[in-house]
């Protein structure tokens, strides 16, 4: 098996939409998922990611973006990181991450920032063997803007 890692690219929404909504079924949250494949083509200037191929099928996508903090200034964050079941203990997992540290190194980040759920052990097991400090101080906030 070949497994390519590349840049997203409009032809990919479709089968990406397809696993975003597989993980938030996978971490639960399937309601949460408010976004499709036209409201990718409209966002495509923000929307970016990387694709795991297994031929002409995704496997896996890593989403990111970048942000400026102000303790520690420009970073890159991975939003979204997920492999396809079937796949997973291939290593597929860690190539979209290397891709996603390669870019933020290429891009003159200062860190790498994402979440984890609390529930997900391997995840988190992944992440600490890669050297992240796992912060339990800081809670997420989300306010919808299209509610107000």
């Amino acid at each position: 098996m070949h497994i390519e890692i590349r840049k997203g690219e409009p032809r990919d929404f479709t089968q990406v939409f397809a696993l975003i909504k597989e993980f938030a079924t996978f971490i639960t949250t399937p309601e949460k998922v408010l976004t499709s494949p036209e409201q990718m083509e409209k966002d495509k200037d923000f929307f970016q990611y990387y694709v795991a191929l297994d031929g002409d099928a995704v496997i896996g996508f890593a989403t990111y973006f970048f942000a400026y903090y102000s303790w520690t200034g420009k970073a890159i964050y991975l939003d979204d990181l997920y492999v396809k079941e079937p796949y997973r203990g291939l290593s597929i997992g860690t190539k979209l991450f290397d891709t996603i540290l390669e870019t933020g190194t290429k891009e003159n980040c200062k860190k790498l920032k994402w979440q984890v759920s609390n529930w997900n052990s391997k995840a988190i097991e992944f992440y600490k063997n890669r050297g992240a400090d796992i912060d339990d101080v800081e809670i997420n906030c989300d306010l919808m803007l299209d509610t107000l």
